[in-house]
């Protein structure tokens, strides 16, 4: 039997679904409060759950939709691209959520970087037209975000009689590239090559200035902080909008805490209402299986042994996935306090590419009109978008397992 559409469906079931949907919303969801910090009771208990659209996914029909699906689901932040019609889309996921059913709202966070050196601020590139027509395309299938698409060109010969394939056109959709940088190795020819960028300050302090933008993350290799600070100093003022600012760097051995006391006293020229550590482990990795999940695990066994932790929560993310709750439960760090009446060390767990794939499913299924398609108009497919993400939200929330 053919899956069946929304526009095949009769009405009454349509309100059913959708009925089913809400239900389940709210049957997982903490009791909405008018609380500004709400999100900051959840880092405190320790089930703060991030969803990460990515710093470089600029689909604004992808991260509509994801947003809608794990602001029902009961996520506390959803982290994009510093871009404004990424940031729109993001606030409409969430608006429409919302209307759909009565949730928490989460903080809308986005990201930056101070080099060019992060991972996650950079997209592939190549010239389709220097691809040999007879490539096997390997680069098409290993893209996670479907960030790819080549098709050949025919060219028909002077007498009309027959057709060729002399060369390919397509190449990479950029606003679906996210830099996970997993097709470079894989080009048989050696054509495809990374783009590199810094996010504008200027236009970060733009963004942070509206009030439907709740938290800033930045992005620093740990290597020193010179250009952490050029960075924090060139956002002046606008940090005081913020009600989360959270620095995400990756663990660099027994420098790793050193540094981030020192990023942190760079932070007091304009402190933060609240300050976050992302812990980024093994970074765009969740998606590809079960072991991906062990440096962000890694990282915070290290800083449960450090004494002169900085000041702050602490978050998981990098290589993040089903498996990092049962993880954290196996070191005893999963809702661990570090003394009586203290916050736990490990607030919360930020979910990429792992939480994009699941739902990426079931998006894929969504009908398109001129490329956009609304996830809401096909209440099946939301009902099945919404169990997937409360299956790897439910862990962490301790949600008792809802199927329909």
């Amino acid at each position: 039997m053919p899956p069946l559409h929304s526009h095949s469906l009769p009405s009454s079931n349509k309100a059913f679904l959708l009925s089913t949907v809400k239900t389940l919303a709210r049957s997982t969801n903490a009791r909405p409060t008018k609380s500004l910090h709400a999100p900051i009771e959840s880092l405190r208990r320790g089930d703060w759950v991030k969803l990460i659209c990515g710093a470089s996914f600029e689909d604004v029909a992808d991260v509509r939709n994801l947003s809608l699906v794990y602001t029902l689901a009961g996520v506390d932040c959803i982290d994009c691209a510093a871009d404004a019609s990424v940031v729109n889309a993001v606030n409409e996921g969430i608006n429409m959520a919302l209307s759909i059913s009565a949730v928490n709202r989460p903080w809308v966070m986005i990201s930056v970087n101070d080099d060019r050196q992060d991972l996650h601020f950079r997209k592939a590139e190549f010239d389709p037209e220097e691809c040999p027509t007879d490539c096997p395309r390997p680069c098409e299938a290993i893209c996670p975000a479907d960030a790819i698409s080549l098709k050949s060109i025919p060219e028909i010969n002077g007498t009309g009689s027959s057709t060729t394939y002399s060369k390919l056109e397509g190449g990479i959709i950029t606003e679906r590239c996210y830099g996970c940088g997993r097709c470079f190795s894989v080009c048989p020819f050696d054509k495809i090559r990374a783009m590199t960028y810094v996010r504008d300050p200027i236009t970060t302090c733009n963004l942070l200035e509206r009030d439907d933008v709740d938290a800033l993350e930045i992005h620093t290799n740990g290597r020193g902080t010179n250009l952490f600070s050029e960075l924090w100093d060139s956002l002046g003022d606008s940090i005081s909008h913020t009600k989360l600012t959270a620095v995400s760097l990756p663990y660099i051995g027994e420098a790793s805490v050193g540094v981030m006391n020192q990023i942190f006293s760079i932070m007091q020229s304009c402190p933060p209402l609240y300050n976050l550590w992302q812990l980024d482990g093994r970074p765009m990795s969740g998606d590809i299986g079960r072991g991906a999940t062990k440096q962000t695990i890694s990282y915070a066994i290290h800083l449960a042994s450090t004494q002169n932790r900085p000041h702050g929560f602490y978050q998981l993310a990098g290589g993040t996935n089903l498996h990092t709750v049962e993880c954290l439960k196996k070191e005893r760090l999963f809702r661990t306090k570090t003394g009586i009446g203290q916050d736990v060390l490990i607030g919360g767990i930020a979910y990429g590419g792992y939480a994009r794939k699941i739902v990426g499913k079931v998006l894929r299924k969504v009908p398109t009109e001129n490329g956009y398609g609304r996830i809401e108009d096909h209440p099946e497919h939301l009902l099945e978008a919404l169990e997937a993400a409360l299956a790897l939200l439910g862990p962490v929330k301790s949600l008792q397992s809802h199927s329909t």
